[in-house]
């Protein structure tokens, strides 16, 4: 029996975030028919992780629908995992950094107007005081610069800055008056309204259901479904 594909999500208030998550898992569905694919939240909205595992028959492979490994991914998930039985559940990393998810990102870029030239571009994250998820974050940055062949900086919603506000003037200083800002969040919500008041001239809207992020959760799954012992890598929660 395949596992159970157990998709992690933030949680927010807005219900269009809400029906964006769904949807991103009706489309994991289309491209994997046949594999049980679920929803749990992290706060929110129902069901919680452990309401979601106790009405799961094992195997269970838990995908955080998250973009970098902050405390939610490092701490709260195992957290709540390690209530099922020994053996039961496996969880994987965040979703990123990844190609696919530079791709994505580039593909909203476009859609949202920006040209296919070397003009910068603000990559704008929730925010972290976790050093290993604004490593990842800068990640993701390099990785969208190699992409699109553009000068990709970081900012944050919350937390430590540079700002989004911030990064775009930082720009705009220097000399550069067409900025981007590559919306680094997965559903609308809080964050993704307030980035859209800045002054880019182009926003993305945020990666919801595009195809590489369908395709990167099942990769995030099918790693996971292998058994191996790298450190970091997926682990049966105990």
């Amino acid at each position: 029996m395949n596992a159970t594909l157990l998709a992690v999500a933030h949680g927010t208030r807005d219900p269009r975030g809400v029906r964006t998550v769904l949807a991103l898992l009706d489309e994991i569905r289309r491209l994997r028919p046949g594999l049980r694919v679920e929803p749990a939240w992290l706060g929110l909205v129902e069901p919680s992780v452990p309401q979601a595992l106790a009405s799961l028959p094992g195997p269970v492979i838990a995908v955080p629908l998250l973009l970098a490994s902050g405390y939610h991914v490092r701490a709260d998930i195992p957290a709540l995992l390690a209530e099922a039985g020994p053996g039961t559940v496996r969880v994987t990393p965040a979703l990123g950094p990844s190609p696919l998810l530079a791709h994505a990102l580039a593909s909203r870029l476009t859609e949202a107007g920006r040209p296919p030239n070397a003009s910068p571009v603000v990559l704008a994250a929730t925010g972290s005081s976790n050093p290993r998820a604004r490593a990842d974050t800068a990640e993701s940055a390099r990785l969208l610069s190699a992409h699109l062949n553009a000068p990709v900086t970081t900012a944050f919603a919350s937390g430590e800055g540079p700002t989004p506000t911030e990064a775009i003037s930082a720009w705009h200083t220097s000399g550069h008056p067409d900025v981007s800002l590559a919306t680094h969040l997965l559903a609308p919500g809080h964050f993704a309204h307030t980035l859209t008041q800045t002054t880019a001239r182009w926003t993305s809207a945020p990666l919801g259901t595009h195809p590489s992020v369908a395709e990167l959760v099942l990769r995030r799954y099918d790693e996971a479904a292998v058994p191996h012992t790298e450190v970091d890598g997926p682990a049966w929660a105990s």
